[in-house]
């Protein structure tokens, strides 16, 4: 089986008249009015709350089913002097999520503390030991944060316990919800809540929305000052862009103006973070991405998340340093890690016949760390673009994590393997399971039999999204800073990608001996692209189009166009 480098390139050029109106009704550019219609924005208003996200636009928090009866039991467990135990997950999302809900909590003076189970001792979800270890610390009340909506077994426990049990969680329940003081989660089928797709962390900020105004209510902040909770939105927008959620609908809204809260931030552990990731200046969805995630999930995937968590409520400059450097060094150590493990992945992949003819990939080894696998298994997608699982073993048992591609829900796929696995859980992309070693070759003919009965032969070639033609003069600083209103960019809300016909490659350089940047002429116009970690992909051709995106480089206080080639034919 070999990487796949041809893709579909499928050019969705929206009505000429309906960008007129549009243009013509909202004084937009008719580039800009092109782009939004094909995002499903046709009018001027529409239009204005996409490029303009308002706060007072997200939902009524109180719609989300159960949120009456959480806030009803937070507000008593703080007005009682109660003991609250904020129980979390060990990604970005989880820790995040942990650490704005301990900060309100502790801002009111609430008794609270945290857990987060081990990654390699506990693994996912609600645990039993957990669950014991936060009553002997006297928690009357558990509330789960990114974790916890298929736990009904350990939701019985805590009610053995005589400790009440609030779930917040925005996974896929299962076919019983746990029986519990409150279940808080947009995908449960009886949840009126009108945006499905939110993080963890944005379920926990509707929380305390909830909660602030029932304490308001209440005249609790009439002698206390009342938390300002858009300062909390730094928080929601890394756990929101780190899980590869939809940056749609109230995620939009989050993190639009969560950015601009990072930028600005005055928590010493982000500032710290920041200065370790060589972030200056304004803070974009990549950067959250591509450099402040992966230090905090770092600490989760080799050792110990508390130390993320540690990171974001830490109001010393000195400690906080302390944290980001060493969670810049395990950033570090996993990149090696990641790097060793796609070797060998890549090798299994290409000496292994017997996946030519599979439209999935399961593999599994005694060597590699279950922490970093997830990461790997994306990667293998953007290669082979087929559903992947890769599992770590030990002791006759595996974890697994598994990624996606369009046309393939992984969750439902496992849902329907079930039988053969220990537990699962995720989404629609990404998921993770825990199986017996001696299942692992039923499974994986199992999972590769319903992949075959949902896929087909177009669905494992890659689409390419072409948002528009753009001519050469368009190719601009003023062209790059209308495309750039549209951002948050990221999952539901991609970076637009251009086509530009009958280019010229005049010249090419291999810079680092990865990355390909090639000089192109047309029409009497010339201008420089970068193929990131496309070293291999040198034009053969005299003329050829090229698919590229285009935005905004700044060096030395000098802002530029940049183009990034996505793809040459």
């Amino acid at each position: 089986m070999k990487p796949i480098r041809d893709r579909r390139w499928n050019l969705a050029m929206p009505d000429g008249d309906q960008v007129q109106r549009l243009a013509a009704d909202s004084s937009l550019n008719p580039l800009l009015c092109g782009l939004l219609i094909a995002r499903g924005i046709d009018s001027p208003g529409a239009a204005s709350r996409f490029l303009w996200p308002s706060l007072s636009e997200i939902h009524d928090p109180f719609l989300l089913k159960d949120m009456d009866k959480a806030v009803t039991r937070l507000s008593q467990a703080l007005l009682d002097g109660e003991r609250v135990c904020v129980y979390g997950d060990y990604d970005v999302d989880g820790v995040t999520s942990v650490a704005a809900l301990i900060d309100f909590l502790t801002t009111i003076g609430c008794d609270c503390f945290y857990h987060i189970p081990n990654r390699f001792e506990d693994g996912y979800g609600l645990h039993a030991s957990g669950i014991i270890e936060a009553a002997d610390r006297g928690a009357r009340v558990i509330i789960t944060v990114d974790c916890g909506i298929t736990s009904c077994e350990e939701a019985d426990h805590c009610s053995s316990l005589g400790v009440d049990l609030i779930i917040t969680d925005h996974h896929m329940p299962g076919s019983r919800i746990p029986t519990a003081c409150a279940v808080i989660n947009p995908l449960r089928n009886d949840c009126p809540f009108p945006f499905k797709s939110l993080a963890g962390v944005g379920v926990v900020f509707n929380l305390l929305i909830a909660l602030r105004k029932r304490l308001r209510e209440k005249g609790f902040f009439e002698t206390r000052e009342e938390p300002n909770l858009r300062e909390y939105l730094d928080l929601v927008a890394l756990g929101t862009v780190a899980d590869i959620v939809p940056l749609i609908d109230e995620n939009r809204i989050f993190v639009h103006h969560g950015l601009r809260e990072l930028t600005s931030t005055s928590r010493a552990g982000i500032s710290a973070l920041k200065a370790v990731a060589g972030i200056a200046g304004q803070v974009d969805s990549g950067a959250v991405g591509f450099r402040l995630a992966p230090r905090i999930n770092a600490a989760g995937r080799l050792d110990d998340a508390a130390l993320g968590v540690e990171l974001l409520l830490t109001g010393d400059a000195r400690r906080a340093a302390e944290i980001a450097a060493a969670l810049n060094a395990s950033n570090e150590d996993r990149q090696q890690l990641e790097k060793s493990i796609l070797e060998d992945v890549l090798l299994r992949i290409a000496n292994d016949s017997s996946l030519h003819n599979r439209k999935t990939i399961v593999l599994a080894s005694e060597s590699w760390h279950s922490g970093v696998i997830g990461i790997v298994a994306s990667r293998v997608v953007e290669l082979y673009h087929r559903p992947t699982i890769l599992i770590s073993l030990q002791e006759g048992n595996g974890k697994g994590s598994g990624r996606s591609i369009p046309g393939f829900h992984l969750h439902n796929a496992l849902q329907d393997c079930a039988e053969k696995l220990l537990r699962f859980g995720g989404h629609k992309y990404a998921a993770g399971l825990v199986i017996n070693e001696e299942a692992l070759a039923d499974f994986a003919d199992h999972f590769d039999d319903v992949a075959d009965g949902l896929l087909t032969p177009d669905d494992l070639l890659p689409e390419l999204r072409i948002d528009a033609v753009l001519e050469p003069e368009e190719v601009s600083l003023e062209t790059a800073e209308q495309i750039a209103t549209l951002e948050p960019f990221g999952m539901g809300n991609p970076r637009p990608i251009f086509v530009m016909r009958g280019v010229n490659p005049v010249r090419t350089t291999i810079l680092k001996e990865r990355h390909l940047k090639v000089r192109f002429h047309v029409k009497g116009h010339y201008f420089d692209a970068i193929g990131f970690n496309m070293a291999g992909r040198s034009p053969l051709a005299d003329t050829l189009d090229l698919a590229f995106t285009l935005s905004i480089n700044t060096w030395n206080g000098l802002r530029t166009a940049q183009v990034r080639i996505k793809d040459m034919k």
